[in-house]
């Protein structure tokens, strides 16, 4: 499994390449600032996210044309956060006004960057600001924090001055080369410059051409998100969140040291993730800008079935061995300091957050559930044998 905001950092690694001179180690090389054309790769980039973002949710569900999509995205999304149970409880009018300001931010502020200096930097303002609102709001892991790099693209050295110390070298440097720039002093152009300026108009007519399927996929009725057009991933295509769930679904994982199973008096003891939902009384935690990978997966594992994600059943083994490797990816084992699991079941329950001043939410409890019923049945390490064998995964037993 891979997600968009992989194919982000990669891009936006690439184009950083260029915004570094090769031979220097001064933060502001005189000879060699930053060049016009590495400035405009990245809003550039920022624009396709935001537009991408944008449209595969007008194209994409309903919910979004009917304003209604904020009223289930805080408890549905993937790992919410303490933030996110207070914004679910938000009036249905902030809903309203959140899906209107999404979509102007969106579909309509991405073409700020175009209209002069002043709009551009409107842009980078509300871009920055949106993607605080939505770090705030939820555990979307680096995205957000990522997409704020290419909108400080946005900024000029004049708006941008004020970060830096009057008396420092930095600053001094820069006022050198604006200086020369405005008197028409400025030295010949060396050797390296010249291949610099060669390399940046390169990056340019590469960015333009590889730019051309993803525009064409901007603009199309079968718009597709997160892709890319091209082996190396230079210049790809966005979006998130085309469709919200419109109700939370988890699969807990159980295990018993009972032989039988099926017995009446056997005792199911459930594991804990890192982060995501489980535990009714357990706050929702807080890891941006940290990416718990497994933790996601459970969430896309929740709306399909174990024979669409058979990494499930993977999982199920390795916890019957007691392993080391998934168990630290785990929050809480229930069978530490303890002998192995016989039987390990998946159970399939629906998650709603609890409503303030409710008598679960005055217990301490932020979730309540209700189970939907078995998402896998119970199996031990002998049953899963010829299911490992079959698909040539080792063993967990040899773990």
């Amino acid at each position: 499994y891979s997600f968009g905001w992989e194919s982000q950092l990669l891009e936006t690694g690439f184009l950083g390449i260029f915004l570094c001179p090769l031979w220097s180690l001064s933060p502001l090389p005189r000879r060699c600032p930053p060049s016009l054309v590495s400035i405009w790769t990245f809003r550039w980039l920022i624009v396709r996210i935001m537009l991408g973002a944008g449209l595969i949710k007008i194209r994409g569900d309903r919910c979004w044309r009917e304003l209604t999509c904020m009223d289930y995205h805080y408890e549905t999304q993937p790992v919410p956060n303490p933030m996110s149970y207070y914004m679910h409880h938000s009036p249905w009018w902030f809903h309203r006004f959140e899906t209107l300001s999404n979509h102007f931010i969106e579909l309509v502020v991405p073409f700020f960057t175009f209209m002069g200096r002043r709009m551009c930097m409107v842009n980078g303002v509300l871009q920055i600001l949106f993607q605080v609102a939505l770090i705030i709001s939820g555990n979307l892991s680096f995205l957000n924090w990522l997409t704020i790099v290419p909108s400080l693209a946005c900024f000029d050295d004049a708006s941008l001055a004020f970060l830096f110390r009057r008396s420092g070298r930095s600053r001094q440097t820069l006022l050198q080369i604006q200086t020369e720039e405005a008197s028409g002093l400025k030295p010949p152009p060396s050797k390296g410059m010249l291949i610099r300026r060669v390399l940046n108009v390169s990056l340019g007519i590469l960015v333009a051409y590889l730019s051309v399927p993803v525009v064409l996929n901007l603009l199309s009725s079968r718009q597709v998100m997160n892709t890319s057009f091209d082996p190396l991933r230079i210049v790809n295509t966005y979006g998130a969140f085309g469709s919200v769930t419109k109700e939370r679904t988890e699969v807990v994982f159980q295990g018993t040291l009972s032989v039988n199973h099926t017995g009446e008096d056997v005792i199911w003891e459930e594991y804990e993730f890192l982060c995501k939902p489980g535990a009714l009384d357990r706050r929702p935690c807080l890891i941006s800008p940290y990416h718990y990978r497994l933790d996601w997966l459970m969430w896309f594992a929740a709306f399909q079935t174990y024979e669409q994600s058979e990494w499930v059943i993977h999982i199920a083994g390795r916890l019957l061995a007691n392993d080391s490797t998934i168990l630290s990816l785990m929050g809480h084992n229930p069978f530490r300091d303890r002998e192995k699991p016989r039987w390990i079941r998946g159970e399939h329950f629906r998650y709603k957050f609890t409503r303030p001043g409710s008598a679960s939410a005055a217990q301490g409890k932020w979730w309540v559930r209700k189970r939907i019923g078995p998402y896998f049945p119970p199996v031990n390490l002998d049953g899963l044998r010829n299911y490992f064998q079959s698909r040539n995964w080792p063993l967990p037993s040899t773990y």
